[in-house]
């Protein structure tokens, strides 16, 4: 990494000069080439940001300070790829440089390096930072509930539409729940109802506050943030309604200020808000200079992913991350199970979907349950988030967290009934290679398959009564172009579930493998 640039070395300007950033100013993430030394920098409200990416707004600079409390002054300096930001305290100051400390800050999907600045206030030019300033004053206005002045004519904030955002979640590798939606915007005001669902195969909700105003703060500063590293990208934009009518408390929708409405069809109501949607690897606790002790998770390597930029910072800083002190298991329970047709292979294929299943095991006494091993808890969640409530075998499924940690295995000689099953070495597993196409080809269960690894001379008529025979009706059926892969269509989720159990991984002869997972397109 190139050495530092002496932030504001302009000679004869007095107003970049007086910025000149001692070595020793303390960073805020451990991968500078420099290891400062933390007693020579005392903290500061003023903030240091380097290494921005070249076109970086004043508003993306802000959002990074905005989750940790009131940003009170900002000067860019865009020649130098360098920004100062000065907080209403230095206690906000602390907490955020404590926090990135932890999560390397991001800015457009690029690492940049916060530290300490030597001044304890920032003094600036109005007519050199007019734009600035504007955008400031925009964004305190919304911060304070005050409508910004427009003296300047550089930017102006048409006032709030409405309290209720609609929020979608791109590339939606791992699960996002109703519940780490409440934690993360509930740092920007009171939120009253949410409802999530699913619409052209993607994860959305709607999203009500009690103010319009903290709705407008929320979108300033979440909108196009990651909730973990590089994937469940927030977009974020007004909705037309401004009341939503939630009539369920369930694990898709909820209105918090009616904990009395019923769960409907017999749902319960999720009570455990303490997961956040947690990774896997360790969870690593930190105090912040906030004066609370608030854990997040760090990134462990391999794949694990961590809370990322302004989304768990607000959670983070709000002092409402209540993460469960170890690692979420990977072990779920599937309940209301068909018994006379599920076997531990149908489990390991249906949930082999979303993981790596390792171990699968029917109940002895209670047939219509099964516990299924993954290998971590992010594919656990992910399986949960999309197979819960999906009809299996006739039957609505249940899929819920197991306080197993493990799958045992019966001893030798004692499983006469077959019901347990280890799957720890099979070839069938679709994630256990690195940067796998198979991670990015996660969708919810859907009446329409991706047929992929067709042997050559198998045609749509072969295909069309292979499917027809697992019991269900082809509706639509479209090879693509190298016929080696293909989408069909049946007429019902269930009846896709059904084939996809049934046809996976289906001997076409020549050492061919039929290969199936549910598309997010359609015919």
């Amino acid at each position: 990494m190139d050495g530092d640039v002496a932030v504001g070395v302009k000679r004869g300007s007095d107003e970049l000069n007086m910025y000149s950033s001692s070595p020793n100013s303390m960073t805020a993430n451990g991968s500078d080439s420099k290891k400062q030394r933390l007693d020579e920098s005392p903290p500061s409200r003023v903030l240091h940001i380097r290494k921005l990416p070249n076109e970086v707004t004043e508003t993306e600079v802000i959002a990074l300070g905005l989750p940790f409390g009131k940003v009170t002054n900002i000067l860019m300096l865009k020649g130098k790829n360098q920004a100062f930001l000065e907080l209403g305290t230095e206690e906000a100051a602390i907490t955020m440089v404590n926090y990135y400390t932890a999560v390397t800050p991001q800015v457009r999907n690029t690492p940049v390096f916060i530290q300490y600045s030597n001044h304890k206030e920032l003094k600036t030019d109005s007519a050199l930072n007019q734009r600035a300033q504007a955008v400031l004053q925009a964004v305190s206005a919304v911060q304070d509930g005050s409508s910004p002045s427009s003296d300047q004519g550089v930017l102006e904030l048409a006032p709030p539409p409405s309290p209720v955002l609609r929020i979608i979640i791109d590339n939606m590798f791992y699960p996002v729940t109703l519940d780490v939606l409440q934690q993360i915007f509930s740092k920007f005001g009171t939120v009253m109802k949410i409802i999530t669902f699913t619409k052209n195969n993607q994860f959305q909700a709607l999203l009500q506050f009690s103010d319009p105003v903290n709705a407008q703060q929320a979108k300033l500063s979440l909108d196009g943030q990651n909730i973990y590293n590089s994937c469940c990208t927030l977009r974020i934009d007004f909705s037309k309604l401004v009341n939503l009518n939630v009539k369920y408390n369930n694990d898709k929708s909820r209105d918090y200020t009616r904990p009395d409405l019923p769960t409907g069809d017999g749902e319960s109501s999720n009570k455990d808000h303490s997961l956040l949607g947690t990774p896997s690897g360790a969870l690593a606790s930190y105090s912040s200079g906030g004066g609370y002790s608030s854990s997040l998770s760090l990134s462990q390597g391999g794949g694990a992913i961590s809370p990322l930029s302004a989304a768990a910072a607000a959670a983070a800083a709000a002092g409402r991350v209540a993460l469960s002190g170890s690692g979420v298991s990977g072990v779920l329970l599937a309940s209301n199970l068909n018994e006379e047709m599920v076997t531990p292979q149908s489990l390991f294929t249906l949930f082999g979907v979303y993981g790596d299943v390792q171990r699968v095991k029917i109940l002895y006494n209670k047939k219509d349950s099964a516990l299924i091993q993954l290998s971590d808890g992010n594919q656990a969640q992910l399986a949960m988030s999309h197979l819960n409530g999906q009809k299996v075998f006739g039957k609505v499924m249940r899929v819920t967290l197991s306080k197993h940690q493990t799958v045992a295995l019966p001893r030798e000689g004692l499983d006469d009934q077959l019901l347990t099953k280890d799957f720890s070495g099979s070839p069938l597993h679709r994630f256990k290679k690195p940067g796998s196409k198979n991670f990015q080809n996660i969708f919810p269960p859907s009446a329409t398959l991706h047929l992929s690894n067709i042997r050559d001379g198998v045609g749509e008529d072969d295909l069309r009564r292979l499917f027809s025979n697992s019991g269900g009706t082809v509706k639509a059926f479209k090879f693509f172009q190298d016929r080696k892969m293909a989408l069909i269509q049946m007429s019902s989720v269930e009846e896709a579930i059904q084939a996809l159990i049934d046809l996976h991984n289906y001997d076409m002869g020549g050492n061919h493998h039929l290969k199936v997972s549910f598309s997010k397109s359609t015919i």
